[in-house]
This record gives structure tokens, sequence and C-alpha cells, in this order.
């Protein structure tokens, strides 16, 4: 049902990336309770409940219909499907783990595998991924990374979608004002000077502020600085006088020439305001292609790779991309693989992908027509694909690496955008939890 057309270096993504991770957001729907099933013979009815991290108007219809193809192939297996939204879904997760009532099959970010791997909430994929046919499909640098965030280093999650952080941007605005796209920091600062324009009520970016502001400002920062997350003696570069620099700037554009309400701003309220035509840009990732396809008309926006570095070089977080695991807890750990493994096929991963706008993993499907033909996909395929493209590592594999961002870091831009912390005060704290988490982590697994 999918066009093909080869492209070699299309194919080369897939030795290109071991790397990519991205936050979305949508409408709350309750998650229900998991109910503990007993195990069945493989021909008798079984029911899986499967939770969807970053549940929505735009990706939960999505996943209907992908559940909708694969019961259509398994039909002893129904799957339920339970949508969280992305802004609590870490949450539900923690408190279904300590409760020991998790589901089947669960979505999840890279950055939580080496903590609910330690907290022995997974069951380890290995034996699975290696007799099936996926094994050889999907991007080996991303299961290696997988493997080697986690203290024992086995594979918990199977990555369906990567990412890849970059500006969306207004292109009508831009001819519209006679502005060129940035292509460094520095423009890119100049176009929100230029951008904003009060007659119309158009800002020329907007911050997030809110849930998830971490992860930009963190992705932003290195691209500025294109350093290391450690340096050679170990230490954080998370407080370098180049990041310092980059924050100090960044923030100071708060309020003025970004919107009042950035303070609070997470992916929906951001996304929002580029899609009703308040922002002319706004530091995303592919996968808000599809809100903005809804709400734009064609060829109005466009997908560019975040600025370079003072040298000319673009900087991607690796680990950046979304995962299927399957729950220790569930008493269908076949027909829980059977789904996951359905979600990598070709057919499935090709689907969901080209609606949600991100990067399949399974390198069947980079040969698929609407790949070949998405500007957005090409964006990342350009930037993975340049030899000249400097990738850092986080500490994913530090078990609080992501409570860190939450609880640390959010707060802490807050703060920031308030006036309450200044840049430097801000990633100092940040630098010390990190390395404190380090040291931790080093004396309890390096002994």
């Amino acid at each position: 049902m999918f066009k093909k057309k080869v492209t070699t270096s299309v194919l080369a993504l897939t030795m290109a990336t071991g790397m990519l991770l991205t936050g979305c957001g949508g409408a709350e729907e309750k998650a229900s309770s998991t109910t503990k099933k007993a195990a069945t013979k493989s021909d008798e009815p079984v029911t899986l409940q499967f939770w969807d991290e970053n549940a929505g108007p735009a990706r939960t219809p999505v996943w209907e219909e992908v559940i909708k193809r694969f019961e259509e192939k398994y039909p002893n297996i129904d799957v339920e499907y339970v949508g969280i939204p992305n802004a609590s879904a870490k949450s539900k997760y923690d408190a279904a783990i300590a409760a020991d009532d998790m589901p089947d099959v669960g979505s999840m970010q890279t950055t939580w595998l080496p903590e609910f791997s330690i907290r022995k909430a997974l069951l380890p994929l290995d034996s699975y991924f290696k007799k099936s046919d996926i094994s050889t499909k999907i991007n080996k640098g991303a299961t290696d990374v997988n493997k080697k965030i986690t203290q024992d280093g086995k594979l918990y999650g199977i990555p369906y979608a990567q990412n890849l952080d970059a500006l969306w941007i207004r292109t009508d605005w831009f001819k519209e004002a006679g502005v060129q796209e940035p292509k460094t920091w520095d423009e890119f600062f100049n176009v929100i000077e230029k951008m904003r324009d009060k007659d119309k009520n158009r800002y020329g970016f907007t911050i997030r502020g809110g849930a998830g502001a971490s992860f930009t400002i963190q992705r932003a920062m290195f691209a500025y600085s294109g350093l290391d997350f450690f340096d050679k003696n170990g230490k954080t570069n998370i407080n370098d006088p180049k990041h310092v620099e980059f924050v100090e700037k960044y923030f100071s554009y708060y309020n003025k020439l970004t919107p009042k309400s950035d303070i609070t701003n997470g992916y929906k309220e951001m996304i929002a305001g580029f899609d009703t035509g308040v922002v002319a840009m706004v530091h995303h990732n592919p996968g808000s292609f599809g809100e903005h396809s809804k709400a734009l008309p064609a060829g109005s926006f466009k997908l560019i790779p975040l600025p370079t570095t003072e040298d000319g070089k673009y900087v991607a977080e690796g680990g950046n991309a979304v995962n299927l695991g399957i729950f220790k807890s569930t008493k269908h750990a076949d027909e829980a693989w059977k789904f996951i493994e359905f979600v990598n096929s070709a057919e499935a991963q090709s689907y969901w992908n080209e609606k949600t706008g991100q990067i399949p993993t399974n390198k069947d499907v980079l040969d698929d027509e609407w790949v070949q033909n998405a500007q957005h996909i090409k964006v990342a395929f350009d930037v993975y694909n340049n030899k000249d493209t400097k990738v850092y590592m986080p500490p994913f594999y530090l078990p609080d690496y992501r409570a860190i961002l939450d609880g640390v870091v959010d707060p802490g831009v807050q703060a920031v955008m308030s006036g309450k912390m200044t840049a430097k005060e801000f990633l100092d704290q940040w630098a010390k939890a990190i390395e404190e988490s380090k040291k931790k982590y080093d004396e309890t697994f390096k002994k």
C-alpha cells in the first residue's frame, strides 16, 4: 500500500543515528486501573492494556488505527488503549510501579528506561528481539543507546520513532517581513527582534517555561556551545561560561519580545501559540507536524535546523527516541511482544510516523514515498547525515536524571524567567545536582 523509491542517503540514516526523544502533549484521558490477568493458552482470548504517554487529539486516533490493524491480524488479542497526557505521564507510571499496578505494554521516553529498569519494573527484551525479524530492521544505533544507558546493559525498550530538535517557522511571515531564515544563533536572536509586531500582536518566538522546559533549554544550550555533557575530567559542562552567556540572553527576551504566558507554557500551549498565529518561531521537533498541518495553510510553515555553533556545526542530543516496553507484572508477555513487534513493522511504523511527523526507526520505511517528500523529515536527514554534526550524550544512565530535569531544571527555568534567580545560579544548581547524582552512581555501580 506504500509506494517505494530507493535513496542511498536516506538509508544512511539508520547508520548515522543512534540518538533521537520528544515531548508533546494532548487532552487528558484518565488512566484506569490495570487488572491482573490470569495466564491463558495461546489460542484463548487475551486483553492487553497499553499506555500511551503522549495522548491527545493528534496522537490518540493514530494509535487507535494501529491497534485496530493489530487486532485484525490477531483476533484473539484485544488491546485496551489508555491515553495519558505528556505532562502527567511520568508521574502516572511512577505511581503504577510503586503500587505494582502496571499496564502490560507502555510507550516511554528514553530517559525513563534506566530508572524503570533499576526499579525492576520492565522485562528485558533481548531474547524476544534477537529472535524477531525486526532485529535486522530497527536502527541499531538507537537500540544500542537503550542498552548502553541501563545499568545491566539489557534492552528494555524498542524505539518506534526518532526525533530531532529544530525550529518551526512561519515562512509566510518571514517573506512578508523580508527576514531571512536564521542559520546562526546571532541571526536567531535578531529574528526574534525583527519579527515582533505589536500592531498585529505577533511575537518572534515563544519560550517553553512550563513542563518540559528542561528539554528545550538543554538542547538549545548545547546546540549553542557545541560542548560535550562532561569535560575530560568528568565535570559537567552544564554551567560552562558559554551556557551562562546563552541562558542570560535567551531568557532576557521573555515578556518583552516573547509572550508573557511563556513562563507556564508546556508543549500544548507553546504549539498553540504557533498554530494560532501568535509567534513566528517555535523550538520543537518534527513530531508537531500533524498539529501544524491541520491548523495552518500548506506552504505557510516549515522546519529548519537549530542554529549552528560558532564554527558552523549542527549539534544534536543522543537518545532522542520514544520506545515500547513490557512491564514485569504482565501475564501475557508473548502477546505483549507481538504488539511491540507489530507496531515496529514497516506498515505500522510508516503509518504512525507519517501521521505524527516523526522519524521511523524501521529501515524499510525510509524508502516510502511520504518520507522522500516530507520536508520536515528531510531536514532531520540532512542534520543526522551531515559528517560534521556533533552528537552529545546526556547521562541518561543516572537513575534520577529525569527527576533532576523535572524537579530542578523546570522550576529553575521559571525562577530565571521571573527574576528570582540568575542564569549562573540556575546553572550552578543544575550542575551540582548532576554531579552529586553521578558521584552516587559511581559509588554504587562502579565499585
